[in-house]
C-alpha cells in the first residue's frame, strides 16, 4: 500500500478552505500492521477514508498491490477496492434490520459467491469462528449483542470478502479494557492467520504498541513521525 502527494481539503460554509490531509509519502509493506495515532481532528479517519475510497482526494496517488488507482476508471477503482479492502467502522455500522448472518454476508464482494447460498453459509460461519463468535450468533440481531460482540461482527464482515488490506477505524473505542484487549488480540491473530496488511486508526496508545509493527503520528493532517514501537 503506497500513497504519494495525497491532499484533501474541505471548504467551510463561509468559504474558508482547510487542508485536512497533506501526506507526501506513506507506505505499508505487505502483511505488516501500522497504527495511525494523533489527537482528534488530526486527519486520521479522513486519511483512512481516502485509502478506502469513501472520500476522493483533491490530488495525489494511492496504489494497492502495485496498481495506481488514479490511473484507473472509476469502475476499475471500485472493483480493485471491493476485491482488496475490508473496512471496520468505528461503531460497527451494522444494519439493525438484518441479523448477523445477513450483515456479514454483505462483506462478500464477489457477486457469484454472494448469490451462492451454500457458500455464504460456510463463509459466514468461518468468519464468525475467526473472531471467536459461536455459530448461533448468526441468528441474532445487532440489538441483542454487546458492544464487543458488535465490533467482532464488524470485523467478521470486513474479512468476508477475503481482502488483502484491512482498515480499522478506532476498533476499540467505547470498549472496556478487557474487551479492548480481545479486539487487539483479534487484530494480531487475523494478521497472522490471513496474511493481511492492516492500517489501524486508534487513540489507544497501549493497544497500538501491542498490535502494530510500525506507528505513524499525524498532526494537522501531516505525518510528522513514522517508525517502530521501539523507535517511538
Amino acid at each position: 500500500l503506497e500513497v504519494n502527494e495525497l491532499k484533501k481539503s474541505f471548504v467551510s460554509p463561509d468559504g474558508e478552505r482547510t487542508m485536512i490531509v497533506d501526506v507526501p509519502r506513506f507506505a505499508v509493506d505487505d502483511a505488516h500492521q501500522i497504527a495511525l495515532q494523533g489527537s482528534s481532528g488530526s486527519g486520521k479517519t479522513t486519511f483512512l477514508n481516502l485509502i478506502a475510497g469513501i472520500l476522493k482526494p483533491d490530488s495525489g496517488d494511492i496504489s494497492l498491490a502495485g496498481q495506481n488507482l488514479s490511473k484507473l476508471s472509476e469502475a476499475g477503482r471500485d472493483r480493485i477496492r471491493a476485491q482488496s479492502i475490508g473496512y471496520v467502522f468505528q461503531n460497527g455500522a451494522l444494519f439493525d434490520s438484518m441479523n448477523v448472518f445477513e450483515n456479514v454476508r454483505l462483506g462478500i464482494t464477489n457477486e457469484d459467491q454472494f448469490r451462492d447460498e451454500a457458500y455464504c453459509q460456510e463463509r459466514v460461519a468461518r468468519c464468525l469462528k475467526l473472531v471467536n463468535l459461536t455459530p448461533e450468533t448468526a441468528r441474532k440481531f445487532p440489538a441483542q449483542l454487546s458492544g464487543g460482540m458488535r465490533k467482532r461482527v464488524g470485523i467478521s464482515r470486513a474479512i468476508a470478502g477475503t481482502p488483502k488490506y484491512l482498515l480499522y477505524d478506532e476498533p476499540t473505542s467505547g470498549l472496556d479494557p478487557v474487551n479492548s484487549d480481545i479486539i487487539d488480540e483479534l487484530v494480531k491473530s487475523l494478521a497472522a492467520e490471513l496474511g493481511v496488511t492492516s492500517v489501524m486508526v486508534t487513540h489507544d496508545v497501549r493497544g497500538a504498541f501491542r498490535v502494530a509493527d510500525r506507528l505513524a503520528l499525524l498532526t494537522g493532517g501531516k505525518i510528522v513521525q513514522q517508525g517502530t514501537p521501539k523507535e517511538f
